[in-house]
This record gives structure tokens, C-alpha cells and sequence, in this order.
């Protein structure tokens, strides 16, 4: 597998490029993208590798633009995360995910891993990254399978601590195509 895809945002100007390869047993995922927050330009090169089972692997985010802070972490799939230096990471533990607020593009990692059915649902704990802030925390999500076939599906994604909800549809990857109000496919 190897995909090109492109997502905007729906209401600030802005791109993502994702390059996505699956390759000796790894998926990996490269991104690079430009985007508005809070009024100010920012570029953000992401790099996800996972399994073939889509658990996350190792995650490495670098800001662009400003201070061009950079963070890269890595997990045993068990939730137990660390740094490149081998130094724990507590505040991550249990997360078994990843979703970095700027792309639509993490969403798929719990949704092909989980491989949910319609009717089911799963509750899990993410390590979400905040961009441009870079800023790694613990965040409960829920995701719930309402229509699978074998070109499309729909879910919901429910952020538990914030409230927010709303409907994925995705294609048959597992890959966002519309992230209403916020991303779109180009």
C-alpha cells in the first residue's frame, strides 16, 4: 500500500500532504502541513510509524516555523511510553493511540486497529498533541462503528472529556474523507 492524500481545512487557510507506506511489515505515515491557529502561520512535519496491526510505534512531530521545537517518542503497543533516550514518559501511560489536533489523519489509527463492526464501540486512551503548541496529554476518546461495506464507512468519534462528537466517513482504509467542520479531503 502507498497513498498520497490531501486534507484542508474548512475554514482557515491551510494544507496537509500525507504520504502513507506500508513497507517490511511497518505502516508509515510522513506529513507535512501548513496551517492557521489563532491567527498565526505554522508548518508541522509529523512522521507515525505502527505495525501491521496499526499500534503505534513511534511518533515524531517537528515545528517548522518559530522555535522549531520537536518531540519523538515511542511506545511498546502496551501503552508504556518513552523518549528516544530510553527516559520513561508517565503522563502518557495507558495511551495506546495518538491524535495530533491538526490532521485528520490519526483518527484512522484507532479505527483500523480496532476494526470495529457495526454496532460496536471502544473507549481508549490517546496521547493527544496540540499544535502548534506541541504539548503531549492524556485524552479519553470514544469511537463507535455505525456503517462498514467495502467501499465506505461512517463512525463516531466522541471526545469523553470534552464532549465533542461528530460522524467520520471514511473509505474503505479507514481514512477520513470529510471531518465536518474541520478537515476536508482534496
Amino acid at each position: 500500500m502507498e497513498r498520497n492524500i490531501m486534507w484542508t481545512p474548512w475554514s482557515e487557510p491551510g494544507l496537509e500532504h500525507l504520504h502513507l507506506l506500508q513497507q517490511d511489515g511497518n505502516i508509515l505515515a510522513d506529513s507535512i502541513i501548513v496551517g492557521v491557529s489563532n491567527r498565526l502561520p505554522f508548518r508541522l512535519h509529523y512522521e507515525i510509524t505502527c505495525d501491521s496491526n496499526w499500534k503505534v510505534k513511534e511518533l515524531g512531530l517537528t515545528l517548522l516555523s518559530g522555535n522549531r521545537e520537536s518531540i519523538k517518542i515511542q511506545t511498546d503497543g502496551q501503552g508504556h511510553w518513552s523518549t528516544h533516550t530510553g527516559d520513561r514518559v508517565p503522563s502518557l501511560e495507558g495511551c495506546i493511540d495518538v491524535d495530533i489536533s491538526a490532521t485528520p489523519f490519526t483518527n484512522t489509527l484507532p479505527i483500523r486497529r480496532l476494526a470495529l463492526s457495526p454496532g460496536q464501540s471502544a473507549e481508549l486512551l490517546v496521547a493527544y498533541a496540540s499544535i502548534p503548541e506541541i504539548e503531549l496529554k492524556p485524552e479519553r476518546q470514544r469511537y463507535t462503528c455505525l456503517e462498514w461495506n467495502t467501499d465506505r464507512g461512517l463512525y463516531k468519534y466522541e471526545g469523553l472529556e470534552s464532549g465533542f462528537s461528530t460522524e467520520l466517513p471514511v473509505d474503505s482504509e479507514g481514512l477520513v474523507i470529510d471531518y465536518p467542520g474541520l478537515f476536508k479531503r482534496v
